[in-house]
């Protein structure tokens, strides 16, 4: 085992920390930041549950080694509110009850949140195409895609 050393930008804030060459991005998140909104759900990248940002890019954390953090910007779930103000995506899945057990919410939210950033008026089938790499097991889909048909027409001040 070698550690290696690691600095990175999480969140907006400037992180360094020590990881084995071999430790997923989501081993490095939960186990050594305590960063611990990204779920592991299958390890093999099929279910989205850990759904990262690396340099705007969404990315699987359990696909990624924590070695290849170096030097980008990182964002998990916990970066999308600022402070005590939810994320509209975050209030919009609440207020449509878009979510249940929680092990899939923070992937799907990081997802939609990387779509609406690329694409701010997304039709039902790009959105649906778009979080198709996140997997549900509790909810169906249609109140997801309904909260994040809203929050798009929201931001984009469409009533």
């Amino acid at each position: 085992m070698k550690n290696t050393h690691v600095t990175t930008t999480i969140n907006g804030d400037p992180v360094e920390y020590l990881c084995d060459t071999r430790e997923t991005m989501l081993d490095v998140l939960r186990d050594r930041l305590n960063l611990t909104g990204a779920k592991e759900g299958c390890g093999t990248g099929d279910c989205g549950a850990c759904s990262i940002t690396v340099d705007d890019r969404l990315v699987c954390s359990c696909l990624m080694l924590g070695v290849e953090a170096e030097g980008k910007k990182i964002t998990t779930v916990e970066g999308m509110a600022e402070g005590e103000n939810l994320h509209p995506l975050q209030k919009k899945f609440i207020e449509y009850a878009a979510l249940q057990c929680g092990i899939c919410t923070p992937g799907i939210l990081v997802a939609a949140k990387s779509l609406l950033e690329k694409n701010p008026n997304p039709t039902e089938e790009e959105v649906r195409f778009w979080l198709a790499g996140n997997l549900c097991r509790c909810t169906g889909y249609d109140k997801i895609i309904r909260a994040v048909m809203d929050t798009a027409a929201d931001m984009r001040g469409a009533s």
